[in-house]
């Protein structure tokens, strides 16, 4: 499953006391505006570069992509930004992807030990395919849904500079986990994956705030619950460069899902319905299995997402 931090230079991240410092550093964006024909242009090559991304079925070449397209926004100021914004539109198809690791239901996925390389492996291979997802997610979001936030009234430049930042940092979370896999001698695609993260994908392609309820606002969300826990239990076992890399995507995942709720507000705003509510209402509609506790209260605080969202997570406490 997402940019969040204050507003200024960066247009479009919220203005969120204390957030400021997660994440990857905010978007420079020119104060100044383009020439025309300068903005033309780089709003194609923004339009271009997301597509990329999005078509690019290896792993590492993915990741790449999603850098070099960040580069063009930062490059670009907010008029070749909501131009680009106007040139992207919704995929048909899903997102190129390596053919391996071989797709399985998650049920099929095999639990392995910490205490042994065989496990950690197993679980940085876990992660990987999760932040490969994460990238598909964040450029998807970007391309598909451009044109519904301009539709709602809403920044749409400020939108694909949020996301396009957020693939660039999934993009970057995919290559360290990558590279640590490599030092084990094993490779993203060693091991069978599942595809629940984006079977989410397919089943919230409609509309935006389906999308960002249940990407960012549960995925992601789900991810500040559990990694603390296996950044514990990878110390535990002396796997200090493993804890150190889940650390960092720890602390800049809360400025994802910071984003996404920032998002969710805003469209809902624009549609002018209650979000919590119409939060409980798309998780009960778009997402099997429903909210699971325990929470990481502090770190979705952090994030801005209140417990109102998913307290007594659709009919269940949290306990």
């Amino acid at each position: 499953m997402r940019g969040m931090t204050g507003v200024g230079v960066c247009f479009g991240r919220p203005s969120e006391d204390g957030i400021s410092s997660l994440g990857s550093q905010p978007t420079s964006v020119p104060r100044g505006t383009a020439a025309p024909g300068t903005t033309v242009k780089l709003a194609r090559q923004i339009a271009n570069a997301t597509a990329s991304v999005l078509e690019t079925s290896n792993a590492r070449d993915k990741a790449l992509a999603g850098k070099t397209a960040f580069d063009f926004v930062k490059a670009a100021d907010k008029l070749s930004l909501g131009a680009a914004a106007k040139l992207m539109s919704a995929r048909g198809a899903d997102p190129a992807r390596p053919p391996k690791p071989d797709l399985a239901p998650p049920r099929e996925m095999k639990r392995r030990r910490l205490s042994s390389p065989a496990g950690r492996i197993a679980l940085l291979h876990a992660v990987a395919h999760i932040e490969f997802n994460a990238i598909n997610l964040a450029f998807d979001m970007a391309t598909r849904f451009a044109r519904e936030i301009d539709d709602l009234g809403l920044d749409a430049a400020a939108f694909v500079s949020d996301w396009v930042r957020i693939g660039a940092d999934e993009a970057r979370h995919y290559l360290l986990i990558d590279d640590l896999l490599a030092q084990r001698g094993a490779g993203y695609g060693d091991l069978p994956a599942h595809d629940g993260l984006w079977q989410a994908a397919r089943e919230t392609s409609d509309f935006v705030d389906a999308r960002l309820a249940i990407a960012p606002m549960v995925l992601e969300a789900r991810g500040l619950d559990v990694t603390p826990g296996m950044i514990s239990n990878l110390s535990d076992v002396g796997d200090t460069a493993g804890a150190d890399a889940l650390g960092v995507i720890y602390r800049e995942e809360i400025d994802h899902v910071l984003t996404g709720r920032h998002w969710f507000e805003m469209v809902c705003e624009a549609k002018r319905v209650d979000p919590v509510s119409h939060f409980r209402a798309l998780v009960a509609s778009r997402f099997s299995g429903g909210l699971k506790p325990p929470f990481n209260h502090e770190a979705r605080e952090l994030a801005g997402f209140s417990a109102a969202y998913y307290s007594e997570e659709i009919g269940r406490a949290d306990g």
